[in-house]
């Protein structure tokens, strides 16, 4: 037992110590309710309710009276001690207490206790001083120090001391790269003595002075090497399924109630009480890109669902929006969050974190809790801190991070009470740097075999220095890459022996293609495919886009990439912090849709008013708004709101931009070609299912034209693509611009494809962000021309491809290039073989000089 136990034994009347738990408990209750003078500003900040069960330990131990101080800040403190042990049970007693009750009943020591060893003491705490030096005069009372000092107050005391001599090894030290390197050279150690049958599991312990930054490589590196480690000081709860179920609440909570927070938090939820009735796969019924940032999209996304959609058959959108209910609170409805939806043991690491500070800290919290692990030490290699290997030491240690600053650690003032207020030797008289010291010297006098190590440097590449206890002791340099005698995991044994990872076919592709990329020639890393591969066949059987095509024409390779093997970059699913380029052109497109059909269902959009047109867009920016908040991420209210009006603005200038009307002229937008549409024929000019063939290549296309203006004996017709984008320079003189701009072509030749040969079909860019003097229409002078030059350009580039020839185009280093990161990570990849690539590929390129 602990001397607590010690004096609540003697003291009898069921007294007990105080309890840590109960302590934190009685001190988040009381401290905001007690006044702390100086400390007031601070007593509501996370880690308060941890500094002051950690000073008031430090102040009992010490045996520190505070009711007759007459500085402020300790009758602050006093204040809090008096509310704290009120709030306590009546059987917990403060140390002080404890003593000075069991003296009075020292005469009762014989019966009550007999003879008492102190074991795995290299000091005590002055509070039980007074009780052991009392004891040791009316039972026999045994210091069993073991190789440990003895306190200079024991001695020459009526107290027993067994001692006995240290292990006198000397230990080996180790010069590491980096803390991994320690925990991988750590566990090779471990492994060793395992496989040469040196030790047994339970023999074994791995420590460090404060093992928390240690933590997270020993955690990884043990499954890999397939030796379970049991941590003493427990793992970090939020590793743990029930710590990640409290973790995906908090994360809801303090960020907001978005779908993905929300599903990845009923995903940990499953199967509990509150939401046993809603089936697993009920998010098909959510649109997958909508954020549903707030309660009220929630319900908006909801009400548009019918019954039948939902799995089974069966409406069950309320509970989940009776969750919902309950997390829109935030941080204010934390505690009625927890006991309302996390079972057992997720609600008791929760009720612990916000005892450790306020809800809205819950993320900091939660990260520092720790549980126990589900592994025996008693038949288990130990991670361990140093001061509970010391209590109890293993016969072959290793022990980590002896660099300067860490072992021993730098001694520092409590958190509440400075130096100038209480000097540290009178409050804590072993101070953590004479504490690590001792522990040190307990640890490698009880071992049979010791190994100590320390880095060279820091994660970051900083310089560390050794420790001062690492001493005269002789170091062993060990190199990251060094061979070792015995692997920590498979994959350490494949880097050791290069000769069996070659052999690997990981290693066989990987060397090749490292090879590959630096010959000066083409080859299959460089985008060489089977000629006639089945996957190619299947695009160009499909119908294209003026966007997969211009791909097709000016980076093969990433054609293949996207269309050919479907790699997509992944979508913002959280709200965005702004609306980039592409974006804002597909909001502008979409209110341009809406305001002319809503002018063309009013009287037409070529006989509008400029005030009805003005009219008919706020309309449509409102609708559209209102539509992309409810189905997709938007941006913070006041970006959001920025770019609504940049879009009315722009939208504006693309509708009132002075152009020729047309006779009778009637006009559409968005207007679809070779694909299915919800409108009918009798409101299109054309059948939109219909298609359109590229001559001369096999090339079916598709896509939907921006504007199509049509005259009313439907003769004449004019195709407007707009650029949201800012005006190049020379659009004037542009036609293909060397494949990068297709849709005008391409739009005007599927208009004239739909409408008959009798049409004459015009076509023109439009720049609505043109500034005022600028050219902003520009007009398509020669389609024919254009149109040839194109579909040869395609026929080129698609025959190319079939022949194997995916390699890079001129497009490859553009830095919007989405796919770059599949380019090998070499700077003079691109330069060493976009020439060769260029000679491969030969007549394909011609289209990149087209004007």
């Amino acid at each position: 037992m602990s001397m607590g136990q010690v004096a609540a034994r003697l003291a009898g009347g069921f007294l007990r110590p105080i309890d840590a738990d109960a302590l934190r408990e009685a001190v988040r209750d009381t401290l905001p309710t007690v006044t702390l003078g100086e400390l007031e500003p601070i007593k509501g900040l996370p880690g308060m309710v941890r500094a002051a069960v950690g000073t008031l330990d430090k102040i009992w131990r010490a045996d520190i009276d505070l009711s007759s101080s007459e500085h402020p800040r300790l009758q602050a403190l006093a204040a809090l001690e008096a509310q704290v042990l009120e709030r306590l049970p009546p059987s917990m007693k403060k140390p002080r207490t404890l003593v000075d009750l069991a003296l009075d009943r020292l005469i009762h020591a014989s019966a009550v206790l007999g003879p008492v060893e102190i074991h795995s003491h290299s000091e005590m705490p002055i509070c039980w001083r007074r009780l052991l030096l009392a004891l040791a005069n009316c039972v026999p009372v045994a210091w069993v120090a073991g190789p440990r000092s003895v306190p200079d107050w024991v001695t020459a005391k009526n107290i027993e001391i067994r001692q006995s001599p240290p292990s006198g090894i000397a230990p080996d030290v180790y010069s590491c790269a980096t803390p991994q390197h320690e925990v991988l050279e750590a566990f090779r150690w471990m492994r060793s003595l395992l496989s040469d049958g040196k030790a047994k599991p339970e023999d074994i312990a791995i420590a460090a002075a404060s093992p928390a930054d240690y933590d997270d490589y020993v955690s990884a590196l043990s499954p890999e090497a397939n030796i379970p480690i049991h941590f003493v000081q427990g793992v970090q709860a939020v590793a743990t399924p029930a710590g990640q179920t409290a973790a995906a609440l908090a994360d809801v909570l303090v960020n907001g109630i978005s779908q993905a927070r929300v599903q990845r938090l009923l995903r940990r939820l499953d199967g509990t009480e509150y939401i046993a009735a809603l089936p697993r796969d009920w998010t098909r019924v959510l649109p997958a890109d909508a954020p549903l940032s707030t309660l009220e999209r929630w319900k908006q996304a909801f009400s548009s669902v019918e019954p039948t959609a939902w799995p089974g058959g069966v409406d069950r959108s309320k509970i989940v929006l009776d969750v919902l209910q309950i997390l829109e609170k935030g941080p204010a409805g934390a505690q009625e969050a927890g006991e309302k939806l996390l079972p057992k043991l997720p609600l008791k690491l929760w009720q612990l974190a916000l005892e450790d500070g306020p809800a809205t800290a819950l993320p900091v919290t939660l990260t520092r809790l720790r549980i126990a692990d589900d592994l025996e030490p008693a038949s288990h290699p130990i991670w361990a801190p140093a001061i509970s290997l010391a209590a109890s030491p293993r016969p072959f240690v290793r022990l980590l991070a002896l660099n300067a600053g860490r072992w021993p650690r730098r001694i520092s003032e409590d958190r509440l009470i400075p130096d100038h207020i209480i000097p540290i030797e009178d409050l804590d008289p072993l101070p953590v740097s004479d504490a690590d010291r001792s522990d040190f010297t307990t640890i490698v006098a009880s071992a049979t075999q010791a190994s100590i190590s320390f880095s060279r440097r820091d994660v970051e590449g900083r310089l560390l220095g050794r420790s001062p206890l690492v001493g005269e002791f002789k170091e062993t340099y060990l190199s990251y890459g060094r061979v070792p005698e015995h692997a920590a995991s498979e994959p350490d044994r494949l880097t050791a022996r290069p000769t069996e990872f070659r052999a690997t076919p990981t290693a066989r592709s990987g060397l090749a293609a490292w090879q590959d990329w630096y010959r000066r020639q083409i080859n299959s890393h460089d985008g060489l495919v089977r000629p006639k591969h089945p996957r190619l066949y299947k695009v160009f059987q499909q119908p294209m886009s003026a966007t997969s095509l211009r791909m097709l024409l000016r980076d093969p390779i990433r054609f293949v990439w996207r269309y050919a093997l479907g790699w997509r970059q992944p979508e913002e699913t959280d709200e965005p912090f702004s609306v980039d380029p592409l974006t804002f052109g597909v909001l502008v497109h979409e209110t341009l849709q809406l305001a002319v059909g809503i002018l063309e269902s009013n009287g037409g959009f070529g006989k509008a008013k400029f005030d009805d047109v003005i009219k008919a867009i706020e309309d449509a920016v409102r609708v559209t708004a209102a539509q992309w908040e409810a189905e997709q991420p938007v941006p913070p209210p006041i970006i959001w709101r920025n770019a609504l009006q940049a879009t009315c603005k722009v939208a504006t200038a693309a509708l009132t931009y002075r152009l020729d009307r047309l006779p009778n002229q009637k006009s559409w937008t968005e207007l679809p070609f070779g694909m299915p549409d919800d409108r009918g024929r009798n409101e299109l000019p054309w059948d939109p299912s219909r298609s359109v063939e590229i001559p001369g290549t096999g090339i079916v296309i598709q896509g939907q034209i921006d504007r199509l203006d049509l005259s009313g004996d439907n003769r004449q017709a004019r195709v407007i693509d707009y650029k949201t984008g800012r005006l190049a320079r020379d659009m004037a003189d542009v036609a293909l611009k060397g494949g990068a701009e297709l849709q005008r072509c391409l739009y005007a030749f599927a208009a004239r494809t739909l409408l008959g040969p009798k049409v004459k079909v015009e076509a023109a860019l439009l720049y609505p962000k043109a500034a005022d003097g600028e050219q902003a229409l520009f007009p398509l002078n020669d389609i024919n021309g254009a149109l040839d030059t194109l579909a040869a350009a395609i026929a080129c580039a698609r025959a190319s491809l079939e022949k194997g020839l995916a390699l890079p185009g001129i497009d490859a280093g553009d830095n919007f290039n989405d796919y770059s990161f599949a380019l090998p990570a070499n700077p003079s990849y691109l330069a060493r073989k976009r020439p060769i690539a260029d000679k491969r590929l030969g007549d394909a390129i011609k289209i990149w000089e087209a004007p």
